[in-house]
């Protein structure tokens, strides 16, 4: 043991259980590096006992963490992050050289690790969001490039030359499940009590899920189930109150935490102000309302409908942000009337306006909304029983064939794609179809499976009963405000961000590509599927098909594609939507806007689109792929330009 150490230091770990941290999270450890293991343990001279055991081969990032402010309670001022599996173990240091010296020595012992995150959060998870990039989802992907011979208090390490990067290599293969004796290895999302026990962890089901396969578990909505195995980000091994166990779809269930507001039916996460004030129209009651994240990292706001207001004679929407005050934090709206948590604020102004245009009476969004798309139909199931299939109407054709709905075991509509002989590499792609089953995001078509052992070979995936954006633009023009378009961009960049975290390129980023579904939410559709088309048309940039139109010039130069090509058509895809579905450079041949674009034209600003809203679309137009933002950079734009709060009540 002795000739294996690396390191041994006294520092301070944070426990990861709690919702909302204070100083009593924050625990002494006896922290012990060797060859095959990050160790913390009780201090204590004479005896050590063990609290948790990480080995080094289930690592997947080790990094500073930056940007903290005054928001550690604790001695130890230099924190950095171990992700592991998909837990994040914060560790602090007491000194800038002492944690420079962990992360260097986690990084060298682990670069050859198989599974090394391409992004990650390099800001803290704090009160239940990521303060870098103001997602609530505690599994969300990663914000920032993660950089393995480096830490982000230096400079990055300038790429190798002549190093071609392939972004099936770079993309992370799904997360390694743990070992048998795991529970041995103690992982750090426990409480870290004294007694050293393990802390289950409870959900609670957010939808009715009725299992189809028999290692499935059936949730009942409302109801508990204790979590056995999250190695699957898509599909947890949970145990209901009857003691039976099996698979359920992770996005159908939510921690039973005090502070998880999503098992409250007032609760909507992700909506933003513009979609909150369409639902709350829809719904046209005194007193309707939605609670919903705000820009700033966890923090919310109440969206409320008033038929009028004092002065107005007209229904009226008031968004009041939800404040904050003392130590440990009281919430309000009025700062009369403080309240412990979010739910009692809630309670209370049900009964009382005190200072609101109208009591909260009427919870609008998420009791009448319908349960999201699953990562396939069951656990590690993507190849599909053809025979199982119905095939109803003919919804169109598409690149590689006819499309149609159809119903999956007589209950789950589905869209249904024949892929015509000689359309696409059919082995390539059926590969391929295992990755991207587990690309499962709210604002991406989910994919469900294929059926492969037969010929034409089907591609199922999720009905989307709006169409293609394009028709959808064009067939409601004029109809649109401002606020709808940009909410529409949002979406799309949403979805792509979840393609960029996980080092995926869509390649053919367009309006005819996104999808439209009955409760208007836009998805990315067919991301990565032009790599498998076989129609020199479509592949070649000399090809009439080719879209030239929506790709920046390294594109059509030299056929790099990268996130940043993506990014680019997403400008092109903004100016579609704030045109309403206007054909980009209409009047010119694709051999005219290779010279247009190559000489620094760029589309013209659209009637509809603010300066602010041009100026996005024009920095994803920089010739330099590496002056192109991020998506997540993109989404914080659209949604700082979507949000306003109003003025706290008097």
């Amino acid at each position: 043991m002795s000739a294996e150490l690396l390191l041994e230091e006294t520092l301070i770990k944070r426990s990861q259980q709690k919702r909302r941290t204070s100083p009593l999270n924050y625990k002494e450890r006896l922290f012990v590096l060797t060859k095959n293991r990050l160790a913390y343990y009780d201090g204590k001279a004479e005896k050590k006992f063990r609290r948790g055991s990480i080995e080094l081969s289930r690592i997947r990032c080790a990094e500073i963490v930056k940007n903290v402010g005054g928001i550690i309670p604790c001695q130890n001022k230099y924190p950095f992050q171990v992700v592991y599996d998909t837990n994040t173990l914060y560790v602090f240091a007491p000194s800038h050289d002492s944690r420079s010296l962990w992360v260097r020595s986690l990084k060298e012992e682990i670069k050859d690790n198989p599974v090394i995150s391409a992004k990650f959060h390099p800001q803290l998870w704090q009160e239940g969001a990521w303060l870098c990039c103001r997602q609530a989802e505690k599994q969300a992907p990663g914000c920032e490039e993660y950089n393995l011979f480096g830490d982000i208090s230096r400079k990055p390490l300038p790429p190798i030359p002549g190093e071609v990067c392939n972004e099936r290599q770079r993309r992370p293969p799904p997360p390694v499940p743990q070992p048998a004796d795991a529970a041995d290895d103690d992982d750090d999302d426990d409480d870290d009590d004294d007694d050293g026990e393990e802390e289950e962890e409870v959900v609670v089901a957010l939808y009715d899920f009725q299992g189809t396969e028999p290692h499935d578990l059936s949730l009942v909505k409302g109801a508990e189930y204790v979590i056995l195995d999250k190695s699957d980000v898509n599909w947890y091994k949970a145990r209901n109150k009857y003691s039976e166990e099996g698979y359920i779809p992770s996005n159908y269930v939510t921690e039973k935490k005090s502070g998880n507001l999503q098992q409250f039916v007032w609760y909507s996460k992700q909506v933003n102000r513009n979609k909150a004030e369409e639902l709350l129209r829809k719904e046209d009651k005194e007193g309707a309302f939605i609670v919903r994240d705000s820009s700033t990292p966890g923090t919310y706001t109440v969206s409320l409908y008033a038929k009028s207001a004092a002065g107005e004679g007209c229904p009226v929407i008031k968004h009041y942000h939800i404040k904050t005050k003392g130590s440990p934090p009281q919430f309000y709206l009025a700062e009369k009337h403080l309240f412990s948590s979010i739910p009692e604020l809630i309670e209370y102004h049900k009964h009382n306006a005190a200072g609101l245009v109208a009591r909260l009476r009427y919870p609008v969004g998420k009791h009448d909304k319908s349960a999201p798309s699953t990562a396939g139909f069951s656990y590690e199931k993507w190849e599909i029983d053809p025979s199982e299939l119905t095939f109803m109407k003919e919804l169109g054709s598409g690149q590689f064939g006819l499309v149609r709905l159809g119903k999956w075991r007589a209950q789950h509509r589905v869209a249904i794609k024949a892929i015509r002989e000689g359309a696409m590499y059919e082995e390539d792609f059926i590969e391929e179809a295992k990755v991207m089953m587990r690309l499962s995001h709210p604002k991406l078509v989910q994919l469900y499976g294929v059926c492969s052992q037969q010929k034409p070979i089907y591609i199922v995936t999720e009905f989307m009963e709006n169409g293609c954006l394009l028709d959808f633009l064009r067939q409601r023009r004029g109809s649109f405000g401002p606020g709808s378009l940009l909410s529409i961009c949002l979406d799309v960049s949403e979805g792509m961000e979840h393609l960029e975290a996980n080092g995926f390129i869509h390649r053919d980023l367009a309006a005819r590509n996104c999808l439209v579904n009955d409760s208007l939410v836009v998805k990315v559709s067919d991301f990565g599927m032009a790599r498998y088309v076989l129609d020199d048309q479509y592949t070649s940039s000399s090809g009439a098909k080719f879209p030239v139109k929506w790709s920046p010039p390294e594109v059509f130069n030299f056929c790099r594609y990268s996130s940043k090509s993506d990014v680019w058509s997403f400008g092109v895809l903004m100016w579609e939507v704030f045109t309403e579905g206007r054909m980009p450079f209409e009047q010119s041949q694709n051999h005219e806007v290779v010279t247009l674009v190559t000489q620094g034209h760029r589309l013209y600003r659209p009637k509809m689109a603010t300066h602010a809203i041009y100026d996005i679309m024009q920095i994803s137009w920089h010739e330099r792929p590496e002056e192109r933002p991020s998506f997540s950079q993109l989404c914080l734009m659209i949604y700082d330009a979507l949000e306003g709060d109003a003025p706290p009540p008097n």
